[in-house]
């Protein structure tokens, strides 16, 4: 589809979105998951690293798959390596908030049993970390939160539901932010899931909420995982802890069984080890859904697992896989400026980037800071229930649901006039001259629904990850890729492992040192 039809779709999606609505209880259904077919993908032969033949933990959804394929690896193998490593380890990381040891060794068992060759899925035996605010049947969804520490769904969110039907095999639920709004804490705002590259010091970012489905990737302890993200929780839990994130366009994956944040701005996706574990994820989870609106008279899904496979010529040069503008803001290289700057050199010695400078608008800042607030009030409305029941129930995430009941009418119309009037400025000014665009932070194309990707690019002095993020187009979620893939063939930053916990790091981390976060950070920094 054309980039300006493309754009006619989204503009129009996004005023449809805006004067609409949903209810907790329609976004949290249990009995309404579509029935999940088998997507027709294929994970594509790729060379194997020899760190992911001596470790089965080591290896990519995608080798993990082709490993399989060729009779070298085993589900319950690869199940069984995750397992022990959480047995050993998660203690620590805390990135858990549930396992499902037996469920997942037997769902190994009868994968490893059937005939490969009669399909199956293009996941089939692959172990998933799930965030624990995605509806999973049978097994807790509490999303970190004393409203829900009892619910236990009948039916699996329709992301989950397509994962498993591809042969995903659910590995536990993701620790994360109570009700996704900070990093993964205790409900009362105690400080659990670590970044995966510091384990030893709980007070290092690891980006949140979706916290624990990044650092169980990031520790080896999950091939893949999904999260959510509404101000960030995808993009930056990656740049964070070395992984490759992907926030889809709004509408390209259901979020039909997931516990809301903002009806607006919730999107789902997947936080992989590189571009190609990303696009498999993505491609089996994305396409219409009946239950959710959102997803339905879109763009048809491009071809993900083409764009994330690397183009390289015979004599081994990296190229792009279409000529490809890549806007760099003027503050760019305001932060992280030596592990940035290295960055756009790469990026610029690869034929078909050509780097382009654009220029933000005067009012960027009012208009993705103050009427960011409006995400506020749309967190509020479908727990109201709560809020008069009993307010105690949202530990220290209160703070942020309170500060949304104050907002009024008029000023969240006039927040959605100033949504409005920033996609007029990113689709006709700051898109007009690039195809994708480097970010400084994810809020903007949070606010707007257009797609994001996080990548590594490095660390810093400390030996904590640097990623980027990178801003598409509406339903470009290949041309990222494209890039995404590029980059990594040409890098190792994605290839990089986390040093496991020391010894005495489970003694270091008794929960009295541990930090707390309080109120007024959680409200501070809330997604």
């Amino acid at each position: 589809m054309s980039r300006p039809l493309n754009r006619r779709v989204f503009l129009a999606s996004s005023a449809a979105l805006a004067s609409s609505g949903v209810s907790l209880g329609t976004a949290t259904a249990a009995s309404a998951a579509p029935a999940a077919g088998v997507p027709s993908v294929r994970v594509p032969d790729i060379d194997v690293r020899p760190a992911a033949l001596d470790d089965p933990s080591e290896a990519t959804l995608a080798e993990a798959a082709v490993l399989m394929r060729r009779g070298k690896l085993t589900s319950t193998g690869l199940v069984q390596a995750y397992l022990d490593r959480i047995e050993r380890h998660d203690s620590t990381y805390q990135a858990y908030a549930e396992v499902t040891a037996d469920a997942a060794l037997q769902a190994a068992r009868k994968a490893d049993k059937s005939d490969r060759g009669s399909g199956g899925g293009p996941l089939r035996g692959i172990p998933l970390c799930i965030k624990d605010n995605y509806f999973t049947r049978g097994v807790p969804t509490r999303c970190n939160s004393y409203i829900f520490a009892d619910f236990v769904p009948d039916e699996d969110a329709t992301a989950v539901a397509r994962l498993k039907a591809a042969g995903g095999i659910l590995l536990g639920k993701g620790q994360m932010g109570p009700l996704a709004t900070t990093r993964a804490t205790t409900p009362n705002g105690t400080v659990t899931t670590v970044n995966a590259w510091t384990p030893d010091d709980p007070a290092v970012d690891p980006g949140g909420s979706s916290t624990g489905p990044a650092c169980a990737v990031a520790a080896r302890l999950a091939s893949s995982s999904i999260g959510t993200q509404t101000g960030g929780s995808i993009v930056l839990p990656s740049n964070q802890q070395n992984l490759t994130g992907l926030k889809p366009t709004m509408g390209r994956v259901s979020v039909h069984g997931v516990i809301p944040l903002s009806f607006t701005r919730d999107h789902s996706g997947p936080l992989a080890r590189d571009a190609l574990d990303a696009a498999i994820m993505l491609q089996v989870m994305a396409g219409p859904d009946p239950n959710d609106p959102r997803t339905l008279g879109l763009p048809a899904v491009p071809d993900l697992i083409r764009a994330a496979t690397p183009v390289i010529s015979r004599g081994g040069t990296v190229r792009l896989r279409r000529a490809t503008r890549i806007g760099v803001p003027a503050d760019f290289l305001s932060a992280q400026k030596e592990v940035r700057g290295a960055f756009l050199d790469r990026l610029d010695a690869i034929p078909g980037v050509t780097l382009v400078d654009v220029v933000h608008p005067d009012d960027w800042t009012l208009l993705t800071g103050t009427f960011n607030a409006a995400r506020l009030a749309e967190r509020t409305e479908p727990f109201r229930h709560w809020l008069r029941d009993d307010p105690a129930k949202f530990g220290v995430s209160l703070l942020s649901w309170l500060q949304g009941l104050m907002l009024s009418g008029d000023e969240w119309i006039t927040a959605q006039r100033a949504k409005n009037h920033l996609l007029r400025e990113v689709l006709d000014g700051v898109l007009d001259t690039c195809d994708v665009v480097l970010q400084t932070g994810p809020v903007p194309f949070d606010i707007l629904g257009l797609p994001e990707l996080a990548l590594p690019i490095g660390f810093d002095d400390a030996g904590v990850p640097v990623g980027a993020i990178l801003g598409g187009q509406p339903y470009e979620e290949d041309r990222l890729l494209e890039v995404a893939a590029a980059h990594q063939a040409v890098t190792d930053w994605h290839t990089r492992r986390p040093a496991d916990p020391t010894a005495g790091t489970r003694l270091r981390l008794a929960p009295a040192a541990r930090p707390r976060v309080s109120a007024e950070e959680a409200a501070e920094t809330s997604a």
